[in-house]
């Protein structure tokens, strides 16, 4: 009976916003009533458990980039908005269950829901340290990863991780060990995942900082062609000084360090193609306005995008041309524990030429903040 209601009630919001899916979105309709069904059971549970709780968390991003004339990165516009409700089972104060979903609509879609991604993990909690597995918010582990690892439409458009993850938050020490299986093999999909790790340790002003991972690609079942097990492992260690607060403006800090990416085809030799460079970032801000600039100097990285383009590097293709320099203009309209507006202007220098980008972000988060990551 419920079931048969979660159902009606779907329907009738769809007629509501104008949306009659057609037959080919039958799947889609049936995950989006799977998954409520489940929040449904999980929530009915409140009389036996000891605490439920919920959030949601609505974000929306438009994204300009202006790459005409660059030949290693696409110039787009993206847009869209992503809704993520969840429910949290408090079994007690170590152990919790998550349960949720992620709704993305992008902008000028015709869609009414554009793609859905489960969330659903077990978290462990004591202290600084915790203990995630299941399907969870990429920016548990990766939301400080430079875009030497991570390009920016990886956070627009693959919200969640699927795997494990060990954290620990200290005051001066930060870290965590993460695995994440971003592809099951099958006849038409291949099988990737990665291994990654970052690290901080902060001593009054001095810091030391490192990101890494390794991303296996294998390729599909029985493949008419024979195609080479491929890793791509990448590292960037950095050291610099954090002046927040000392000085007359609110954010300054320097750091510098070196950043390696290592490349295998799995064939005959096997060997290890390295691309090393020194980066570099800077950050000074006051108020609600501030400058962010990265700047690399080294060899080329990405050897096989010619063949496997962004499948096999999730990282900004701006740095297959080796020297590159970004620089980020931006406005916190508001910055709070439960919203954030920015506008950023970024210059790219690259190849030789000057881009230009224009993005806006906003992020809203409501429901019992005590549970939230």
């Amino acid at each position: 009976m419920k079931a048969k209601s979660m159902r009606t009630g779907l329907k009738y919001m769809g007629r509501l916003v104008g949306f009659n899916p057609p037959k080919n979105h039958t799947r889609m309709k049936r995950h989006i009533a799977g998954v409520f069904i489940v929040m449904g059971i999980i929530a009915s549970l409140e009389g036996f458990s000891q605490d439920i709780g919920w959030r949601t968390n609505i974000s929306s991003f438009f994204d300009n980039s202006e790459f005409a004339h660059s030949n290693v990165s696409i110039p787009q516009t993206m847009g869209g908005v992503h809704l993520a409700p969840e429910l949290v089972f408090q079994y007690d104060s170590l152990h919790s269950i998550v349960a949720g979903v992620d709704l993305l609509h992008e902008f000028g879609s015709d869609g009414f829901i554009d793609k859905l991604t489960p969330t659903a993990y077990y978290q462990f909690k004591k202290g600084e340290f915790s203990f995630v597995m299941g399907a969870f918010q990429r920016r548990m582990v990766a939301k400080n990863y430079p875009r030497f690892f991570f390009r920016d439409s990886i956070g627009y458009y693959m919200p969640n991780m699927n795997g494990l993850a060990l954290i620990y938050n200290g005051k001066a020490l930060k870290g965590n060990l993460w695995l994440d299986w971003a592809s099951r093999q099958s006849y038409t999909k291949r099988e990737t995942f990665f291994v990654g790790f970052s690290g901080e340790y902060k001593r009054g002003t001095i810091f030391a900082k490192n990101f890494s991972y390794m991303y296996h690609f294998a390729g599909v079942m029985e493949p008419i062609h024979f195609e080479p097990l491929h890793d791509n492992l990448l590292s960037l260690t950095t050291v610099g000084v954090d002046l927040s607060g000392l000085t007359f403006i609110d954010r300054l800090s320097v750091s510098a360090g070196w950043a390696v990416g290592l490349d295998r085809a799995r064939t005959g030799s096997s060997d290890w193609l390295a691309h090393n460079g020194i980066y570099c970032e800077i950050e000074a801000g006051y108020k609600w306005v501030g400058v962010f600039n990265s700047l690399y100097i080294g060899s080329p990285q990405m050897y096989y995008y010619g063949i496997y383009n962004n499948e096999l590097y999730w990282g900004d293709p701006f740095y297959r041309a080796g020297n590159y320099n970004r620089t980020d203009l931006y406005i916190n309209f508001l910055d709070k524990d439960f919203v954030a507006i920015k506008l950023l202007y970024s210059l790219h220098v690259s190849e030789g030429e000057l881009y230009q980008q224009q993005v806006l972000k906003l992020s809203f988060d409501i429901g019992d903040s005590r549970k939230n990551n």
